[in-house]
């Protein structure tokens, strides 16, 4: 890559990204357009970029994003049709959610096809265990097995510390997580335990609703005391998927398996003769809450499947329409 430069990102803001290389460390120029770069395509914390140097202490120029082995995305907030990643390059998610409150099995399901969909390895991370009888959290933790299967459930404090020396397994020197969850389920809390320092701000959740403040205002990568990297992220509010049709398979491997027997091939669950799925619901084996989100999440992706379709429809009649005005523009005149 002549005159390029390679480096890592740091953290990522409105207005620029930090890097770090041999050079050392120093801030891009602003962030590109929407028009420049698609949003999918921005770096992100944890990627790998080309950058060009400018003199002495001056911003850098990214110049490309390179490939990414792992990623976390989202479809952006709102009606646009568009993916934001959050963190690359990621070994392992940790899926945060408080025990006072908080906790929502369904948005779990979602951010576990999240981390599955993207190359990661999910751990969900029971926080505030401290709140709840041992009776009660075996209970969660149990749930929360049922509808994570293959993946660790992790109880721990950040007030008091507990569970922490379990969640190590997964943070050992030269592994990168991602952090994520809602506002509120104490991340700024839980990252300040694993650096050893109170470096994130943290702030109570709302008493009447037990709702949470963002106190997290960028994404930023973090070393711990272990040697591990942290992609610290604000809280999530809203968790929309970016996934394909089929992605549900790792986080509904007991749905999928029992889809398997059922009549149809092309069965949707839904009162088709035959089906496996709605008498494993019909006879308690398969909890109806359950089907209903893998019912939910399928009709959200095959939703989002058709916007992709449209945009993508839209976009290369738009690249049409500039090669021929190009073409018109250049043509001889007679």
């Amino acid at each position: 890559m002549p005159g390029r430069s390679p480096a890592w990102c740091l953290s990522t803001r409105s207005d620029g990204t930090r890097i770090g290389n041999a050079a050392g460390k120093r801030w891009t120029r602003p962030r590109p357009s929407r028009r420049e770069w698609p949003r999918c395509t921005l770096p992100a914390v944890g990627d790998w970029v080309a950058v060009r140097l400018s003199e002495g202490e001056g911003p850098a120029l990214v110049q490309a994003v390179l490939p990414r082995r792992s990623r976390v995305a989202r479809k952006v907030a709102g009606a646009v049709t568009s993916e934001q990643v959050v963190a690359a390059n990621v070994d392992v998610v940790l899926v945060v959610a408080g025990l006072d409150g908080d906790y929502n099995p369904r948005r779990l399901e979602r951010a576990l096809v999240l981390a599955w969909e993207g190359g990661a390895q999910p751990v969900v991370v029971l926080n505030k265990a401290d709140l709840v009888g041992d009776d009660a959290l075996a209970d969660l933790v149990q749930a929360t097995e049922d509808i994570a299967p293959g993946v660790a459930v992790v109880p721990v404090s950040a007030a008091t510390g507990a569970g922490l020396d379990a969640l190590q397994r997964w943070l050992s020197a030269g592994c990168t997580a991602a952090l994520i969850g809602s506002s509120g389920v104490g991340k700024s809390t839980l990252v300040n335990r694993l650096l050893g320092e109170d470096r994130q701000k943290t702030s109570a959740v709302r008493a009447h609703d037990a709702r949470g403040r963002h106190t997290t205002t960028r994404r930023e990568l973090l070393r711990l005391p272990s040697g591990a990297l942290l992609v610290d992220t604000p809280g999530l509010r809203e968790l929309q998927l970016w996934a394909a049709p089929d992605a549900l398979g790792g986080t509904f491997v007991d749905v999928e398996t029992l889809a398997e027997s059922c009549r149809y091939t092309d069965c949707r669950h839904a009162g088709e003769p035959g089906c496996a799925v709605l008498a494993a619901a019909e006879a308690g084996t398969l909890a109806a809450g359950r089907l209903e989100s893998y019912r939910k999440l399928q009709r959200e992706l095959r939703h989002l499947a058709l916007r992709q379709d449209d945009l993508g429809r839209r976009e290369e009649k738009q690249r049409w329409r500039a090669i021929h005005k190009a073409a018109r523009k250049h043509r001889p005149r007679e």
